[in-house]
């Protein structure tokens, strides 16, 4: 009867408290901070309500003697600890949603922007890990029998712990290095990056792994060793700002006055181009032909792919239907 009361009793005051902290949150909500405490008070609500029960019981039952229901406050403690994880993530990942929400989404040439984005998911993962592996090891503390492997759990110490270590070398590297590449400040979720040869935009940075987005849509998933081990393009880094460039060959008897004229009305009549460069030059030679280079700049990674791709197929078009002379020709002399 008396632990029923407690129960009961328990039970009312978190009760009591959830309400009372719902009209806080409603309060402060209409002081201008909607934003944060909606989102707050939906996520965690239950596992705030779990924590105040499971603390009510656990000072109702601190001076019971009986054995059977110190078993039960021990169990309350366990159901405690697990009930502040689950809380302890659950604002976690509030403030990473209130955080993205406050960032315009739009503003995909925003260098801080981007670098916020790159950051700040990694660091609520890791954060996450670690909240779960220190719940792990205060719930092994408990036990006596396994107190000794529940310190090194929480100290990464012991003969057990360097044994997970070796195993999970790899992951534990990746996740590290993902750390490293989040706050190293050389690659941002937005960013166009070359990678073997392979064009793409980064499309997500996890703790162990970097999705890249390449240009005809396939995922290429890398390591994020990879990136902290490995050379690698980043067209963006400083801005979103691409160049593109075009080589095409042609005869040694090209006027380049009339090319460059050509190429001057194909690049400001495209929309692609973001009116800020543009150049044609003559870049190289061989035997039979002159490489002619054309650069032109566009707003981000795709337009400059496209860019590039337009003005190739126009100047193609041009030689074929206006100079087909200045198209590449292999010349032979004959001798009697």
């Amino acid at each position: 009867m008396r632990a029923a009361l407690i129960l009961l009793a328990a039970a009312a005051v978190a009760v009591v408290l959830d309400l009372m902290t719902g009209v806080l949150a409603r309060r402060l909500g209409r002081g201008g901070y909607e934003w944060l405490m909606a989102p707050l008070r939906r996520a965690c609500r239950r596992p705030a309500a779990a924590v105040l029960l499971f603390t009510a019981l656990y000072l109702a039952m601190a001076d019971w003697p009986d054995p059977a229901l110190r078993a039960a406050r021990h169990l309350v403690v366990l159901l405690l600890v697990g009930a502040v994880a689950w809380l302890v993530i659950k604002a976690l990942h509030v403030a990473e949603g209130v955080v993205f929400s406050r960032l315009p989404v739009h503003e995909v040439r925003s260098r801080r922007v981007r670098r916020a984005r790159t950051q700040i998911r990694p660091v609520r993962r890791f954060t996450s890990v670690v909240v779960v592996i220190v719940a792990i090891g205060l719930i092994l503390i408990t036990f006596r029998p396994v107190r000794a492997f529940g310190i090194s759990v929480l100290t990464s110490a012991g003969v057990i712990g360097a044994l997970i270590g070796l195993s999970a070398r790899t992951a534990l590297g990746n996740a590290f290095a993902g750390i490293q590449v989040a706050f190293a400040d050389g690659l941002h979720v937005g960013d166009v990056v070359v990678i073997e040869d392979q064009w793409g935009r980064v499309e997500e940075v996890k703790l162990t792994n970097v999705v890249i987005r390449l240009w005809d849509d396939r995922m290429l998933i890398l390591p994020t060793t990879y990136f902290t081990e490995r050379p690698f393009q980043n067209w963006t880094r400083n801005e979103t700002r691409v160049v593109g460039e075009v080589q095409i060959h042609v005869d040694h008897t090209v006027d380049l006055d009339d090319l460059r004229a050509e190429a001057r009305r194909l690049v400001e009549a495209s929309p692609l181009w973001d009116r800020h460069q543009w150049v044609l030059q003559m870049v190289d030679m061989t035997p039979q032909t002159v490489v002619i280079q054309v650069q032109a700049s566009a707003a981000d990674g795709p337009s400059a792919w496209d860019l590039r791709c337009d003005l190739r197929e126009g100047l193609v078009r041009y030689l074929r239907e206006h100079h087909p002379q200045w198209l590449p020709r292999t010349r032979s002399e004959y001798k009697p």
